[in-house]
């Protein structure tokens, strides 16, 4: 079960469903400064500076004493000392409860509750201007008239519904109230909107909500989706080989983050990266230079940008813009480009494939031939795509078992080009990677499952082929660099249970 934690109302925690108490006020105090500083490294006197305000000397001893009930209370939280100091990891969400880090006295807290609080209004106001929704404005601006961001949204609002003389009155309360509070007349936005309203050319920018739908039987990833979260808005690099779902991962994240993004999403998959983007946000025909135009286009502004299965660095390399974020999914992984954080995808842990299996096709098929379904899971190498195939073809079939299911995989290891077309479906990856190789890669992986052996060497491999070593071993560096086979150390490699199926397939295929 997954455990979170709150900090806006008082420190809580989750461990699925049900709350568990954080403990007193000192040990909610430590809790709630490491969650603060979220995968950072705090010294035992940092922590000690941000839970005391005028420490005795006793207070490293009782900040340990507090450290290990918290790990006592949460074993499953990643929790780590080192060199006199605690990081911690963990996941926080906001139950919008009241007042962040209520009952939390000090400097430090006092200063964080401020934070928070701004974060949290910031959060809301990005909420309101992708809804613009006049009732919830209403009670915003209602709440915080001074803000002039949510009254403009409001103006918009109000305009776009065809409440032209309300959304000018509330620019004169705005002025009103400002020269009144302030001093101040209104700023450049409402003054804008304002006069755009006068004119009868107010219009919305766009805004593009391209993300793909999230995948409702999405399992596993829980590491490279917290990571990806960490990096953005940097940019994040998904690879792995064909069926290994970074798409279905990429998409995942996106939903995730896309709160975050204010502008819009955007989902690319083609060579011309920089055009498409340029069309997302209304622009037509683009032309010239088109990196150069979306610079522009998106500086000061929040985009969440997903491009799948790229292709060429050179697609992306000029795109990075500050303040948005870029999500990449390869086969190949793309070492020139700067500043991108890889995340290397493959088969799901066994545990997660059978969740899947069994959630696609029933708990109780697998349940029932429990070694059968890890044979079945083991012979795609746990590949979600395929495992989701074939799960569907049992949830079709209800009279099958998965003894039947495993016969059928095994007989159509020679009927060649004759397996039915939900099988292809299985093998769609395989069938998709092995049309983007050369012939010399091709006959080396074939070597490679006629051999039936996992684990191969450079030499082993040269003497199969009658290939010079130098040759053999760049081959062997292009087939691990799209996931074919898996460097283990320098010269040997794995071939995965899944590709060894595939071309043990090729090679027993009959031919005319």
């Amino acid at each position: 079960m997954s455990l979170r934690f709150s900090l806006m109302g008082p420190v809580r925690a989750w461990r699925g469903d049900e709350e568990v108490d954080a403990g007193p006020r000192q040990r909610r105090a430590v809790l709630a400064a490491l969650l603060l500083n979220n995968g950072v490294r705090l010294s035992n006197d940092q922590l000690v500076g941000m839970v005391w305000d005028d420490p005795r000397p006793s207070a490293v001893t009782a900040l340990r004493t507090y450290v290990y009930k918290i790990r006592k209370t949460f074993p499953e939280l990643d929790l780590r000392s080192k060199d006199g100091g605690y990081t911690l990891r963990a996941e926080l969400v906001d139950d919008c409860r009241g007042e962040p880090l209520e009952g939390l006295p000090g400097r430090y807290f006092e200063a964080q509750r401020v934070r928070l609080a701004e974060l949290r209004l910031h959060s809301r106001e990005e909420w309101l201007e992708r809804e613009l929704d006049v009732l919830e404005l209403q009670k915003h601006v209602a709440s915080h008239p001074l803000r002039e961001r949510p009254r403009a949204l409001l103006m918009h609002a109000l305009y776009r519904d065809g409440r032209q003389a309300e959304a000018l009155d509330h620019f004169h309360q705005a002025r009103a109230l400002l020269n009144e509070e302030l001093g101040l007349d209104p700023g450049p936005e409402l003054r804008e909107v304002h006069a755009r309203i006068l004119k009868g050319d107010l219009h919305l920018p766009r805004r593009p909500e391209q993300l793909p739908p999230d995948v409702a039987d999405f399992t596993g990833r829980a590491d490279e989706i917290a990571r990806a979260l960490q990096v953005l808005p940097g940019t994040v690099g998904i690879t792995g080989m064909h069926g290994s779902g970074k798409t279905a991962l990429a998409t995942r994240i996106g939903h995730l983050a896309r709160h975050r993004f204010p502008d819009g999403q955007i989902f690319v998959r083609g060579h011309d990266v920089a055009g498409e983007l340029l069309r997302a946000v209304g622009v037509e025909n683009p032309a010239g230079d088109k990196a150069a135009q979306w610079r522009e286009k998106a500086r000061g502004r929040r985009f969440l940008v997903v491009v799948d299965d790229l292709q060429t660095a050179a697609d992306v390399e000029d795109l990075h813009v500050p303040g948005s974020a870029m999500i990449v999914t390869s086969v190949r992984r793309w070492n020139a480009l700067p500043g991108v954080t890889w995340l290397k995808v493959a088969g799901l842990a066994a545990a997660e494939a059978r969740a899947l299996f069994d959630q696609v096709a029933g708990g109780a098929r697998s349940s029932a031939e429990p070694e059968l379904t890890t044979k079945v899971l083991a012979r795609v190498s746990h590949l979600p795509n395929p495992v989701r195939v074939l799960a569907g073809k049992l949830s079709a079939r209800p009279h099958w078992t998965v003894a039947m299911l495993l016969r059928q995989m095994e007989r159509e290891t020679v009927l060649g080009d004759a397996i039915p077309s939900d099988c292809r479906a299985v093998l769609a990856p395989m069938i998709k990677a092995d049309d983007r190789l050369t012939e010399a890669e091709r006959h080396l992986v074939d070597c490679f499952a006629r051999r039936g052996d996992e684990v191969i060497d450079v030499c082993e491999a040269a003497e199969m082929t009658g290939g010079e070593i130098g040759t053999i071993e760049m081959l062997l560096e292009s087939l691990a660099d799209v996931h074919l086979i898996e460097p283990l150390e320098l010269g040997r490699y794995r071939i995965p249970h899944f590709v060894q199926m595939f071309y043990g397939l090729r090679t027993l295929a009959p031919t005319s």
